[in-house]
C-alpha cells in the first residue's frame, strides 16, 4: 500500500469513526473538519460500515450531518435502503425471539438471552444495531436438554457442536444453545465464575419471555466475548459499540472496586486497560462510564486488529469462509498469527483457548 492510499484509508476510518459516534452517542460529529469527503471515500465509508456491520449506527450519523456534507444522492439512497432491510431484520428477530421463548416457558423452561437483541434495548434506538444469532443459555444441563428435545419434537433439526453449543433455525432465524454462560476456557477460574454467576444472577425484562444476565454479569460477558475474538479471527467494531452501550447504561448499577477485583483475578488485568482505550478514544465512550477507571496509553493493537478484518474477522484476506473442522483449524492457525498479542495482553486465558480448539481437531 503507498504512502498516499494508507492517508486515504486513515481518513476513511476517521470518518467513519466520527459517523459511528454520532449515531452512537446521537449528537453531531466532532469533527466536521472531515468533511465532505469525495464520492470515493463515501464509497468507501459505506462498505467499511458494511464490514463492521454498524450500516444503520452511522446512517443515524449521517443524519447530523449538515446537507452540503452528505453522501451523493445514489449512495444515500442505498445506505437508507440497507438502513431499513436493517430494521426490517431486527423486527423478524423480535418477533422469532418472542415466540420461540414463549414456547419454552409453556414447557416451564426459563431461558436467558445473551448479547444480541438484550444489547440492542441499551440502544437510543435499537433497531439501527445490525441482529446476528438469538444466543440463549440455560441454567443446568436437564433444562438446556428439555429445551433440546422441545425443539426436536417440532421437528427441526439441530446441529450440536463437540463443545456443548447447538444450532438450528427457528422461523427462518439462526439460533444457538450455549453451553456456558461466559467465553472463559481457563479450567482453574470455573469455580469462581460458579460463585459469581450464583451471587450476581439474572433478572426479570418486564413482559418478556426470558431473563437476562445482571449488569454486573452482562458487562463482564461481552468484555470476555470481545477478547476471544480479539485473540482469534478478529471483531469488529459491533462488538465495541454494544460493550459501550452497555458501560454507558449499567455503569451506575455496579460496584468498581468489585468488577476490577474480579477482572484482575481472571487475568483480565492487561486486557481490560486496552479495551478501556479503546471504548473511550475510538468510540467517544465518557471515561466515568467505564468499569473501573484504569485506561492504556494507546487502543492501536486493538484498532489494528478491528480494521484488519472486520466483523469476526470475515473480511480479513488470510480466512477463507470455511465450515467445520476446516474453519476450527484456520481459527486455531489465527491464535498463532496472534501470539504475540494474546500472551501480552490475556496469557493464561490464550494458552487455555488455543488448546481448547487444538483438542477440538481431534473431536
Amino acid at each position: 500500500m503507498t504512502s498516499r492510499e494508507t492517508e486515504n484509508t486513515g481518513k476513511v476510518q476517521t470518518a467513519l469513526l466520527a459517523l459511528l459516534k454520532a449515531g452512537l452517542w446521537e449528537c453531531s460529529p466532532n469533527n466536521l473538519n472531515l468533511f465532505p469527503l469525495s464520492a470515493t471515500e463515501w464509497k468507501h465509508v459505506f462498505r467499511m460500515a458494511g464490514q463492521q456491520t454498524v450500516t444503520g449506527l452511522t446512517f443515524q450519523g449521517l443524519r447530523c450531518l449538515p446537507d452540503n456534507l452528505l453522501p451523493p444522492q445514489t449512495l444515500l439512497l442505498q445506505w437508507t435502503a440497507e438502513t431499513d432491510a436493517i430494521e426490517r431484520r431486527n423486527k423478524k428477530m423480535n418477533a422469532a425471539l418472542q415466540t420461540l421463548c414463549s414456547s419454552f416457558q409453556e414447557k416451564g423452561l426459563n431461558p436467558i438471552l445473551l448479547k444480541g437483541q438484550g444489547i440492542a434495548r441499551l440502544y437510543e434506538n435499537p433497531l439501527l444495531r445490525e441482529c446476528g444469532d438469538i444466543d440463549l443459555y440455560f441454567q443446568s444441563a436437564h433444562d438446556r436438554e428439555a429445551a433440546l428435545q422441545h425443539i426436536r419434537q417440532m421437528r427441526i433439526q439441530i446441529k450440536e457442536e463437540p463443545d456443548g453449543s447447538a444450532f438450528y433455525v427457528w422461523q427462518g432465524v439462526k439460533v444457538e444453545h450455549h453451553q456456558r454462560l461466559f467465553d472463559l476456557y481457563n479450567p482453574f477460574q470455573q469455580h469462581a465464575i460458579g460463585l459469581l454467576i450464583r451471587q450476581k444472577g439474572f433478572q426479570e425484562t418486564g413482559s418478556a419471555p426470558y431473563r437476562l444476565p445482571s449488569p454486573f454479569l452482562n458487562l463482564l460477558l461481552l468484555n470476555l466475548h470481545i477478547l476471544k475474538h480479539a485473540l482469534g479471527r478478529g471483531i469488529g467494531l459491533r462488538q465495541f459499540c454494544d460493550m459501550a452501550r452497555a458501560c454507558y447504561k449499567l455503569h451506575g448499577d455496579i460496584n468498581r472496586e468489585e468488577m476490577k477485583t474480579v477482572c484482575r483475578k481472571l487475568g483480565l488485568g492487561q486486557w481490560n486497560p486496552l479495551l478501556h482505550a479503546f471504548l473511550t478514544d475510538c468510540l467517544g465512550l465518557p471515561a466515568e462510564c467505564l468499569p473501573y477507571p484504569e485506561v492504556a496509553s494507546t487502543a492501536q493493537p486493538l484498532s489494528d486488529i478491528v480494521w484488519r478484518g472486520g466483523n469476526f474477522g470475515q473480511h480479513n484476506p488470510l480466512y477463507s469462509n470455511t465450515e467445520g473442522k476446516a474453519r476450527k483449524w484456520e481459527t486455531a492457525r489465527s491464535f498463532g498469527r496472534n501470539v504475540g498479542f494474546a500472551f501480552r495482553y490475556a496469557p493464561a486465558e490464550a494458552f487455555w483457548i488455543f488448546t481448547s480448539l487444538i483438542k477440538g481437531q481431534f473431536r
